[in-house]
């Protein structure tokens, strides 16, 4: 029922061995190295550069680092392969800021590519990405008349930044039959059951269109120092082949380039140990969980976050929870008796709710250890208060967050502050949780957030929510080690670069490395050599490293070209 490590890895065709010097290694076991030696797959030492001169020799492959950072490749813990792809490769519409606008953008890529979605084709449906109305002046959606205007009669799907509603065509929703489902509103915006049928309808792509979107996706997740990824597949997001495909890019000795490795999550509901077995086998893949976005309620931008109280910005509307407490603690009582990790996509307070009151009944059901040890995960969970937080570390259950949801719509004057009011001031509690003894990963949501782990690690530091930021540190293990951990990745020594442990990490060019904490009361930074922590990227500089070289278990993904051999 999970994934082997063995099995996952890409084809080595021979042994190498690599030296890397001349730079900064992010190792637990020497805060001063400045090598290290890679012996196939696996990291054979670390040390320091008066060590490596005498190490070298003429059968090893010496990389000169010329003073950059090498350390752990990061975890996304929570992305969406396709998803990612089809918003990388169609209509980009993060940048427009009125509904004039967005029209103005459909109307020009319907001109400059007719018949093609700006990838793979699909019979013309124009696919986009990224709009958010909350930015606009005027929020104003447009209708789906007036989509069907801009595209020349062609379908169009233009998902939301949060991928919880779209904008669609007239054509789209007469072909997807969204009429009188729920979330079928008088403009152009669908949610709920009409967001899930115009998505089916429009993501109806053959087999090798979502093999190239996945591809771009892990492509881009390379070149950006990521080593692996967890996809939240579910039905009504993809099909069962959708994830297929992404788990067969773990295959050894496929063709075509290696790639992060991907730890596939499937949503299913399951109401019974047996239907729950039977779920497995009917994927046909094996999976780390029936787990990630099996959602107990929305997102805030489209208000179907499950809320206690109502929007700030819309009186009478808490949003929409889809799991009834019973249906969630089925769900959980079988997966724990099957020793598989559940989990549902919980955003608002009402939602986390039931998602606690579903871990009580399910304990009670089970027992407490059996929940325990299972490993249940909860994606997102930006709304908990410290009752909640007490719950969550009880029953050991690891939150995936998104640290780049606060950047994006954390803070005073933001989406959050119009949706939710005061409500928004202690959301994403990572310090809190951290003090909790909660276990925590990050990752990107991607599309909804860029695969840019860096902006990721900043985000952590510069929670809007002074109390709530945590350190450099903390936040960087958060995106390397805790993800293996939280896939309970059957190598322990995944994440960390030791003897023994495996040749995954990633190449930085970087301005400066320091030590950073999180408490404003005293010196942020540091490179006091004392400290004996392990440098990081000062992340104050208005930058982000630059990845030079991607390698997961000892082979390369990516390489920028720019690092001496």
């Amino acid at each position: 029922m999970t994934a082997s490590p063995s099995e996952s890895r890409p084809a080595t065709p021979e042994r190498k061995v690599t030296l890397y010097r001349n730079g900064s290694v992010y190792t637990a076991a020497d805060p001063f190295a400045t090598a290290m030696l890679v012996d196939g797959d696996t990291v054979a030492w670390v040390g320091s550069e008066q060590a490596a001169t005498s190490i070298a020799d003429d059968s090893m492959t010496i990389v000169d680092l010329q003073g950059a950072l090498l350390a752990p490749g990061f975890v996304d813990s929570h992305v969406h392969l396709t998803e990612t792809g089809i918003a990388l490769e169609s209509l980009q519409l993060g940048q427009v800021r009125s509904g004039a606008e967005l029209l103005d953008a459909v109307a020009r890529h319907a001109a400059a590519a007719p018949g093609s979605t700006g990838a793979a084709s699909d019979g013309g449906t124009i696919l986009g990405h990224g709009w958010d109305e909350s930015l606009w002046s005027d929020p104003t959606l447009p209708g789906r008349e007036e989509l069907e205007r801009a595209a020349g009669g062609r379908p169009v799907y233009l998902s939301r930044v949060d991928v919880h509603s779209a904008l669609v065509s007239a054509s789209l929703a007469t072909a997807a039959g969204l009429s009188g489902l729920d979330g079928f509103g008088p403009d152009g915006q669908v949610k709920r059951a009409a967001h899930t049928a115009a998505r089916r309808a429009a993501r109806d792509l053959p087999a090798t269109a979502l093999r190239g979107y996945q591809q771009a996706a892990l492509a881009r997740a390379a070149a950006n120092g990521y080593v692996a990824l967890a996809e939240m597949g579910a039905p009504h997001i993809g099909g069962v082949e959708d994830l297929r495909i992404a788990a067969g890019w773990n295959d050894a000795g496929r063709p075509g380039p290696a790639t992060p490795e991907v730890l596939p999550y499937w949503g299913q509901l399951a109401g019974s140990e047996a239907e729950a077995r039977s779920i497995l086998a009917d994927l046909g893949v094996s999976v780390l969980g029936l787990a990630g976005d099996l959602n107990m309620d929305g997102s805030i931008g489209s208000r179907t976050a499950a809320l206690r109280e109502d929007y700030s910005d819309a009186p009478g509307e808490r949003g929409t929870r889809y799991l009834s407490v019973d249906e969630a603690a089925a769900h959980i009582a079988a997966c724990s008796l099957l020793g598989l990790q559940a989990g549902f996509h919980v955003i608002g307070d009402a939602g986390l709710d039931a998602a606690l009151e579903a871990l009580d009944q399910a304990a009670s059901e089970v027992g407490e250890q059996r929940v325990r040890a299972a490993g249940h995960r909860l994606e997102h969970v930006e709304l908990a208060d410290a009752a909640a937080i007490e719950r969550l570390a009880k029953y050991s259950v690891t939150v995936s967050a998104q640290p780049v949801f606060d950047a994006l719509w954390g803070g005073p004057d933001s989406l959050y502050a119009r949706r939710l009011g005061d409500r928004q001031q202690g959301m994403n509690p990572f310090g809190s949780f951290y003090s909790a003894g909660v276990p925590v990963c990050f990752g990107s949501d991607s599309p909804v957030t860029p695969l840019s782990p860096w902006s990721s690690v900043r985000a952590c530091l510069e929670h809007h929510d002074e109390g709530e930021r945590i350190s450099a540190r903390a936040a960087f293990l958060g995106h390397t080690r805790a993800g293996w951990r939280a896939a309970r990745y059957r190598n322990p020594m995944a994440g960390q670069l030791v003897p023994g442990a495996p040749a995954s990490f990633a190449v930085w060019e970087v301005e400066e490395l320091m030590v950073q904490v999180a408490d404003g009361r005293v010196q942020s930074w540091s490179t006091d050599p004392r400290a004996r922590t392990p440098l990081l990227p000062a992340l104050d500089t208005g930058s982000d490293p630059v990845c030079l070289q991607t390698v997961r278990d000892g082979v390369e993904l990516y390489a920028s070209g720019s690092l001496g051999r």
